[in-house]
C-alpha cells in the first residue's frame, strides 16, 4: 500500500471463510473499518474474487514504431455483452516465486513468440477493487516486431491467440474507436501515447 492514508483510514480483518473453490476462488471476508467522520463501522462482509496477481506488457519496437497486440476469446467479455474476442496486451498470472518482470518475459514468448529485451514499468493498478483482489503490474517492453505475427498459445490451456504487429497509430486508433475495451490495454497504449517520443529517443 503505497498511498498516503487520510485521517481514520484504518481497516481490521475480523475473520474469513472460503465461499467457493473452483478454477478460481471466492473468499468471504468480514471487516471493520474507520469512518471518515470518525469512529468505526459495524462488521461488514464482502465476497472477494481471488485469482492471484497479474502482470502485462505492451511490446513496442521503437525503430519501426510498432506495437504488438493479441486477440483471443474472453468468456467475461461474452457474458458482459461485449465482442467475445478482444484486442489485448500480453498478460498472465504471476506464479509463486516468479517476479512480474519474469512473468511478462515468459508470457511474451508463450503468447506472441517475442523476446522482450528491456522493460519500463508503467503502473501497478487494481482492476476491480470493490470485488477482486487482483492487481496488475503493467510494463512497456522493447521488442523487434519485424517478424511478429501468427497464432500462438498453449493448446493444453485452450489458448488460441492471434498475434498482430501494427503501427502505434493504428493501435491508438483502435482505442479511439472503442475497439480496445479492457482497462490494462487502454492504460498501456495511452501511456505510450504520452511517452512515445521519449521512449523512441531512449531505445534507438
Amino acid at each position: 500500500m503505497n498511498q498516503p492514508h487520510l485521517p481514520n483510514e484504518t481497516a481490521e480483518l475480523v475473520r474469513q471463510e472460503v465461499a467457493f473453490q473452483g478454477y478460481f476462488r471466492v473468499v468471504r471476508y468480514f471487516f471493520r473499518h474507520g469512518l471518515h467522520q470518525g469512529g468505526q463501522s459495524k462488521v461488514i462482509s464482502r465476497e472477494v474474487f481471488e485469482r492471484g496477481q497479474a502482470a502485462a506488457v505492451l511490446p513496442y519496437d521503437p525503430v519501426r514504431d510498432e506495437v504488438v497486440l493479441i486477440r483471443q476469446f474472453r468468456a467475461g467479455a461474452y457474458v458482459a455483452g461485449h465482442h467475445p474476442f478482444t484486442w489485448e496486451v500480453v498478460a498472465g498470472i504471476i506464479e509463486q516465486g516468479e517476479t512480474a518482470e519474469g512473468l511478462v518475459r515468459r508470457e511474451a514468448m508463450e503468447e506472441a513468440g517475442l523476446a522482450i529485451v528491456d522493460l519500463v514499468p508503467i503502473q501497478n493498478v487494481m482492476l476491480t477493487p470493490g470485488a477482486c483482489s487482483e492487481c496488475c503490474h503493467i510494463f512497456l517492453g522493447r521488442a523487434e516486431t519485424a517478424k511478429a505475427g501468427g497464432i500462438f498459445g498453449l493448446e493444453s490451456e485452450g489458448e488460441n491467440i492471434l498475434v498482430k504487429a501494427m503501427s502505434f497509430a493504428e493501435a491508438h486508433d483502435l482505442v479511439e474507436r472503442g475497439e480496445v475495451d479492457n482497462a490494462v490495454s487502454v492504460i498501456a497504449l495511452q501511456w505510450l501515447a504520452l511517452h512515445r517520443e521519449e521512449m523512441r529517443r531512449r531505445w534507438r
